[in-house]
Formats: C-alpha cells, structure tokens, sequence
C-alpha cells in the first residue's frame, strides 16, 4: 500500500513538473536528490525526490548542499512548506502576513503584491476545488503552490527573483 502512494505521489510530480516552462530553478525538482541524480530531466528528478525521501532533500538541500540549488526559490519553496495551512488560508481572503512575506521573499514590491495575490488566488481556488486536491499531500500542494506564485510573481512583480 505504501508503494502505492508512493507511486501515484511520484507520478504526479511527474505531471506537475514535466510542464513547466523556462523560468528560474523550481526547488522541488531541481534540488537535492533528484536534480543530483537527473540534472536534466526535471520530472525524473521531481520523482526520484519523491520516492526517496518524500520530498525532503528538496526543501531542505539548500542547507545540505548550497550548491545543488539557492537564492529566492529555495527561500520561497521552504517558506510555502511551512506555512502552506496559513498561505492557503490567507490566500483565500486575498492578503495576509504570509502572504506578503512570501511575496517579499521573492521581491515582489508592494505596490505590484496586490495583482500577484489576486492571480495566486484565482489559480487557488480553482486548486482546490479540483478533484483530488483533498487527497494531496502537504507536499504536492506545497509545489503546486510554488507553481501558481511563481506564475503570478513572474506575470505581476518586475524584479521578482523566481
């Protein structure tokens, strides 16, 4: 049962990742164990960090091993690990402690904040009203989270780091 879950885990951070356009290092797949092993092949890394360790390394390999991956998306992924409960939540009501923290992590300034918390909101809730979002793991939610702020961050904020 376990390899079940992990399995259906892995695929669908195989999914998640293999869609991923040009845009700075995404800590979930190209950190730790996974982008170690396959540093050119994202979703292989996405899964292999999955299947090893349930994704730790990924949030934590900044730490371990600076070189593998840093800067602003690592600061970003491990703050949305975190914080996800209290990130979902204010991301819901469109603004919050967590929320603008993390925006400022990124560099989001705070005049553009605004239009990026309104675009990470509507991908949310479309999120979480999807089938099988209830079933998803801390971490899948987690790097799904980073995808929509990273997709938000990069359409709102000028300077943003991600």
């Amino acid at each position: 049962m376990a390899m079940k879950a992990i399995f259906k885990a892995a695929a669908a951070a195989g999914v998640l990742f293999a869609s991923m356009g040009a845009h700075a290092a995404n800590p979930y797949s190209e950190c730790g164990i996974g982008a170690a092993i396959f540093p050119d092949t994202h979703w292989a890394a996405a899964t292999s960090n999955v299947i090893w360790d349930l994704g730790s390394t990924a949030i934590t390999s900044a730490t371990a091993s600076p070189e593998t991956c840093s800067g602003a998306p690592v600061a970003a992924a491990m703050f949305i690990n975190s914080s996800y409960d209290s990130l979902a939540e204010e991301t819901a009501r469109g603004e919050g402690e967590h929320l603008s923290a993390m925006l400022d992590i990124v560099g989001c300034s705070s005049i553009e904040q605004p239009a990026a918390a309104a675009r990470i909101r509507s991908e949310m809730a479309d999120a979480v009203t999807a089938d099988g979002y209830a079933g998803q793991t801390r971490l899948e939610k987690s790097s799904a989270y980073y995808d929509m702020m990273q997709r938000s961050v990069s359409a709102s904020c000028a300077a943003a780091g991600v």
